[in-house]
């Protein structure tokens, strides 16, 4: 298994979690400008998205896309998942939150964007990161173990911490303990972000 992926980019949430998940995995950076791997690959002709995350299977299938592959991992390591009737749906319901409310939301900061754009972004940022705060069942979203929503929330909040949002005492509480373990000091490290 190996997955594509670039610094500081969401990615880093896929990263995390096959850390977390203690499985053998390789991992290959892309150039996202060029669309060259770090071995000469052209990236196009793995996924024509052109983007990161990509998680190429032992098969040589390719999964795309952050609430899929975190999906996946959680689905083949429980301990990313979540418990309960509905833990799966409950997991995905937070997956697919970050990933279009918050994650969406983003975007304009990383983007030349008009100040009007940026302000409303700003704003739509702190609605939904206090959403995510006032959701907290624990020490992270769904109680006392991490999950795989919580790899995705964190990198949310690298860039939330990047561009000098205000982020909810919670999150931020959030952050710290995420950047404490040992697997996403390995996968930042790897990444160049220490």
């Amino acid at each position: 298994m190996k997955l594509f992926y670039c610094p500081l980019a969401c990615s880093l949430a896929d990263h995390i979690a096959l850390e977390e998940a203690g499985v053998d995995y390789e991992r290959e950076r892309v150039d996202l400008s060029t669309k060259i791997t770090a071995t000469g690959r052209n990236y196009n002709e793995l996924t024509s998205k052109g983007y990161v995350p990509a998680l190429q299977l032992d098969n040589g299938e390719i999964l795309t896309e952050n609430v899929a592959i975190l999906d996946w991992i959680a689905s083949r390591h429980p301990k990313l998942g979540v418990r309960g009737e509905l833990g799966r749906t409950r997991l995905l319901e937070a997956l697919a939150y970050i990933s279009t409310e918050l994650h969406r939301s983003l975007r304009p900061l990383w983007h030349s964007s008009s100040n009007q754009e940026m302000a409303e972004a700003r704003a739509a940022i702190q609605t939904r990161l206090q959403f995510l705060s006032d959701s907290l069942a624990g020490d992270y979203l769904f109680g006392e173990n991490l999950t795989a929503a919580d790899c995705y929330l964190f990198v949310m909040l690298l860039w939330a911490e990047r561009f000098d949002l205000e982020t909810p005492k919670p999150l931020v509480a959030l952050r710290e303990r995420m950047r404490a373990r040992p697997a996403v000091r390995v996968a930042m490290a790897v990444e160049g972000l220490n």
